[in-house]
């Protein structure tokens, strides 16, 4: 006779089904931050080509993975999915602002912004260039902190010639910090209007989570901040090129206003006004 006493397994009956794992669709937007679930490799998409979606990572190591793959944000299933074409409705410049309609350049009024640096320059004429390419506000240098008084006495403020001023790590008891004190006081102080964020540098502006990062690292004193933050990254950060490369990629990762901390954005807002509004 047949014995059936083994046909069944109850362990293998106690067994929960697996069924298909439920994944949120998301959709790809440059620089959203996501982990590959078999691989376990996180990184940041860069870009979509073929059905492959490029994820670079932290050290600025690129990996592509098909798009039906799956794919983790913050330990979340989820699927990866082309975004859906919007109407077209009134376009909005990387400051958030209302785009305007093409025109001609508008003669440069005489009123300007200084920035301390390159990168400052290049960051927020990223963000804010075309609102103020419509107002006609020129961004100059000033090489440095240490040459804004120097700066402003050939500039020469005055009544509709105002100068907003744009310095890095304003904050209590810093050097910059003196140096606005002092030109407050002076002769300029009532046409000058100097604000700044309380970062060592214009890089910290840029939210940390943008290059993979929870935070910006600390970097010891005796070390040259950007060459520290390049180490900290695994980049190269020895060289000039090297330093302007990294910021190149920090950069990059930067699409609008959204991507940099409030504490920047609000005070270009309030140069734009200071030099724009009589």
């Amino acid at each position: 006779m047949f014995d059936d006493r083994y046909d069944l397994d109850p362990v293998a009956r106690m067994k929960p089904r697996r069924g298909p794992v439920e994944r949120r669709r998301v959709p790809l937007a440059r620089g959203l931050v996501v982990e590959h679930s078999e691989t376990e490799w996180c990184g940041a998409v860069t870009g979509v080509r073929e059905g492959l979606v490029q994820l670079e990572d932290y050290r600025g190591k690129v990996r592509a993975f098909a798009l039906t793959d799956g794919f983790l944000i913050d330990g979340e299933p989820v699927a990866l999915v082309m975004p859906q074409r919007k109407p077209q409705g009134r376009a909005r410049t990387a400051s958030g602002s209302f785009a305007a309609p093409p025109e001609r350049a508008k003669v440069a009024m005489p009123s300007r912004i200084f920035v301390e640096g390159k990168h400052d320059a290049q960051l927020v004429e990223q963000v804010w260039g075309a609102d103020l390419r419509v107002e006609g506000v020129v961004v100059e240098l000033l090489q440095g902190a240490d040459n804004l008084e120097a700066v402003l006495a050939e500039f020469g403020p005055g009544p509709g010639r105002k100068a907003g001023v744009l310095l890095d790590h304003l904050v209590h008891g810093s050097k910059e910090t003196r140096i606005a004190d002092a030109i407050a006081q002076g002769p300029h102080g009532g046409h000058v209007m100097i604000v700044g964020h309380p970062y060592v540098d214009i890089w910290q502006a840029v939210k940390p989570a943008r290059v993979g990062l929870a935070s910006w690292p600390e970097i010891p004193r005796s070390i040259e901040w950007k060459t520290g933050i390049c180490r900290a990254l695994g980049w190269p950060g020895d060289e000039p090129a090297d330093i302007a490369e990294a910021w190149a990629r920090i950069r990059g990762r930067v699409r609008n206003f959204r991507d940099l901390e409030p504490e920047l954005v609000g005070r270009v807002e309030q140069l734009i006004d200071f030099v724009t509004v009589d």
